[in-house]
């Protein structure tokens, strides 16, 4: 299983996939394969999904160079690139401080 450090190293290198849900999100939210290098290279967990159905997986928090925030959830599966399963920039209505649940 993946740790956070494997996480972001293969995503600030571009070891990633989209899962296709994904892949729309990222084309709805305009979302660079670049601000996810940059968002993945600093992440910090958020959360954490051991026990997902869909096999453990995490949400994970970081920022572009811009300061964009943009969590991403990602597949801990030992795999040669990490899946984002799905991403989004965390709506203050629904997170405080990007991190917590309100």
């Amino acid at each position: 299983m993946k740790t956070l450090n494997d996480v972001r190293a293969q995503l600030a290198a571009g070891a990633f996939e989209f899962s296709e849900h994904a892949f729309i999100r990222a084309v709805e939210r305009n979302v660079s394969e670049e601000e996810i290098k940059e968002t993945g290279a600093e992440a910090v967990i958020v959360e954490e999904y051991l026990d997902d159905k869909y096999g453990p997986s995490m949400l994970i928090l970081g920022f572009t160079l811009m300061g964009r925030p943009l969590h991403l959830q990602v597949s801990l599966a030992d795999t040669p690139l990490v899946k984002i399963v799905t991403l989004y920039e965390p709506d203050s209505d629904e997170w405080w401080g990007h991190t917590q649940r309100r």
